[in-house]
C-alpha cells in the first residue's frame, strides 16, 4: 500500500485538526467525579471521509485511551502520543464513506498549554469551568479540533447530585440515581469544538428575562442579587442586538457565573462563561464583556471562521457590538468609541495585518479594535441602513457555517453594488484592502 501523502498544514493549526474528514456527531457519555477530578467517558465519532485516507488523527491530550472500535472499516491499530489519537486501517478508505469511531477513555482533565497560556478543563475550587478556545477541546473529548470543522452533539454527564450541569445546547433529561444525577444535552446546531462546553458547581438557575429569547444565569446561590443587578439590561441589549444582527440564532442563552474569578470569559454555543470578578464589584470597563460575549452569538458561534486566520471576523464583530451598546445605553457614540481607539491604534506599532495576522499574534489586541474599526469604517462608506443590511444578511446567509475574509468581501461587494453600483462596490473594495491587507493604520473617514 502506497502511503497516503502529507496532509496540507494550516499554519493557524500547527498541531490538530484534519481536512481529511469531517465529524458529523458526537455522541459524549461521560462521568466525572469532582473530589478526585475523575473524568471517564466514551464519546462514539460519525465520521464521514473527504478524501481517500488509511488512517484518521483525533485530538486527544492528557487522557488514556482505552478501546478503540471503528465500524465500516477494519481498524489495525491505535497510537496515542502527545495530542495525536491516530487509527490505523487495513486498507483505504474512499472518500464519502461513513465510519461509526467509538472510543472509552479517562483520566485526570487538566488545562492544555497553549501560546496563550493553558486552555480547557480546568479545576475550579468547587466544580468546573472548561474554556476551550482556540484548542483546548481535546482536554476532555477526542475530535477533530478544527473551527471549520462543525458538528451536532449530545453529552451526557454524571456528577453527584449536589452539582449542576450546564452543556451546549438544549437540555433533555435529568436522571437522578442514588447520590448522582445524569444530565443530558443536545445541539442540534453545527458547533465547533472550541464551543463545545461543559460546566459543574453547586449552582442555581435564574431567569433573566423570558423574552425576545429565553435568558438565563447560571450562578451560585449567593451571588444572585449582585448579578440581577449588573444584568439588569440584558433584556434590552439582546432586543437590540436582534434588531441590528438578525434573529438570534439559537434556542437560549445562558451566562455561567463561576465562584472563582476568571482572567477573562469566554463564549461557547449558546453560552457565555464569567468569573465572579466580572459582574460581582467588577472593575471600570468590564461591563463591556456582557454585549462583547453576547454578540459572539451571532458572530463566532453561528457564524464561524473557517481558520483562526479570520479571527477579526468573529472579534471585529463583537468589539464594535460594545460600541453599539455603549450608544444605545447612553454613553459614548459607536463614532466617538472608534475614533477614540482609532488614536489609540495609532500610536502603536503599525505591523499587523488584520486578514493575514500571524498565529501568533491571533488574541493580539488590535486585531480585536482594528478589526471593529473596519466594521465602522464600511458603515461609513454604505450609510447606516444598506450597512445594517449586509450584516443581517451575513448573519442570515452563513448560520451554522464557516466563513473566510474572502467570503466577507464577496458579501461587501454584493451588498455595495445593490446599494450604490459599481463605482461603491469598487470604493468597499478597495476600503476593505486597506483595512484588511496592509498594515499601517487607514485614516477614519469623517461622520
Amino acid at each position: 500500500m502506497k502511503p497516503a501523502p502529507a496532509e496540507p498544514r494550516d499554519p493557524y493549526q500547527p498541531t490538530g485538526g484534519s481536512t481529511a474528514f469531517h465529524v458529523e456527531h458526537y455522541d459524549l457519555d461521560l462521568t466525572y467525579r469532582v473530589a478526585p477530578n475523575r473524568l471517564t467517558g466514551t464519546a462514539t465519532l460519525r465520521v464521514r471521509v473527504q478524501r481517500e485516507l488509511t488512517e484518521l488523527a483525533l485530538d486527544l491530550v492528557g487522557l488514556a485511551v482505552e478501546r478503540v472500535t471503528v465500524t465500516g472499516a477494519t481498524l489495525v491499530r491505535h497510537q496515542h502520543r502527545a495530542r495525536r489519537l491516530v487509527l490505523r486501517l487495513a486498507a483505504a478508505v474512499a472518500p464519502s464513506t461513513v465510519l461509526t469511531v467509538t472510543i472509552r477513555y479517562g483520566g485526570n482533565p487538566a488545562p492544555a498549554p497553549s501560546p496563550w497560556g493553558p486552555v480547557g478543563w480546568e479545576e475550579l475550587h468547587d466544580g468546573v469551568v472548561v474554556a476551550s478556545q482556540p484548542t483546548g477541546a481535546p482536554t476532555w473529548f477526542p475530535c477533530n479540533d478544527r473551527p471549520a470543522d462543525k458538528a451536532t452533539y449530545r453529552t451526557s454527564l454524571t456528577v453527584d447530585s449536589p452539582y449542576r450541569v450546564l452543556a451546549h445546547g438544549v437540555l433533555v433529561s435529568t436522571r437522578a440515581r442514588a447520590s448522582t444525577t445524569t444530565w443530558v444535552y443536545e445541539e442540534q446546531h453545527p458547533t465547533s469544538t472550541y464551543l463545545a462546553t461543559v460546566q459543574i458547581g453547586q449552582y442555581d438557575r435564574m431567569l433573566l428575562a423570558a423574552g425576545p429569547v429565553p435568558q438565563h444565569a447560571v450562578l451560585p446561590a449567593a451571588l444572585r442579587p449582585a448579578v440581577q443587578v449588573g444584568l439588569a439590561q440584558h433584556r434590552a441589549m439582546m432586543t437590540l442586538f436582534i434588531e441590528l444582527f438578525g434573529p438570534y440564532p439559537f434556542e437560549q442563552y445562558t451566562l455561567v457565573v463561576t465562584p472563582d474569578e476568571l482572567e477573562i470569559p469566554l463564549e461557547a454555543q449558546g453560552v457565555s462563561i464569567f468569573g465572579v470578578n466580572h459582574l460581582v464589584e467588577p472593575v471600570e470597563g468590564d461591563e463591556r464583556l456582557i454585549p462583547h460575549e453576547l454578540a459572539h452569538q451571532w458572530f463566532g458561534n453561528s457564524v464561524s471562521v473557517a481558520s483562526w486566520q479570520h479571527i477579526w471576523l468573529s472579534e471585529g464583530f463583537a468589539c464594535y457590538a460594545e460600541w453599539l451598546w455603549s450608544q444605545a445605553a447612553g454613553g459614548p457614540s459607536a463614532d466617538a468609541m472608534a475614533r477614540l481607539w482609532h488614536g489609540r491604534l495609532a500610536k502603536l506599532p503599525q505591523d499587523l495585518v488584520l486578514a493575514d495576522p500571524g498565529h501568533a499574534r491571533i488574541f493580539d489586541d488590535r486585531v480585536y479594535k482594528r478589526g471593529a474599526l473596519t466594521v465602522h469604517a464600511l458603515r461609513l462608506a454604505l450609510g447606516d441602513d444598506p450597512f445594517f443590511d449586509l450584516v443581517r444578511g451575513w448573519t442570515s446567509r452563513h448560520a451554522d457555517g464557516s466563513v473566510t475574509t474572502a467570503d466577507f468581501r464577496a458579501h461587501c461587494a454584493e451588498h455595495a453594488t445593490a446599494a450604490g453600483g459599481q463605482r461603491l462596490a469598487r470604493a468597499v473594495a478597495e476600503l476593505l484592502e486597506s483595512w484588511l491587507d496592509r498594515p499601517r493604520l487607514p485614516k477614519l473617514a469623517s461622520r
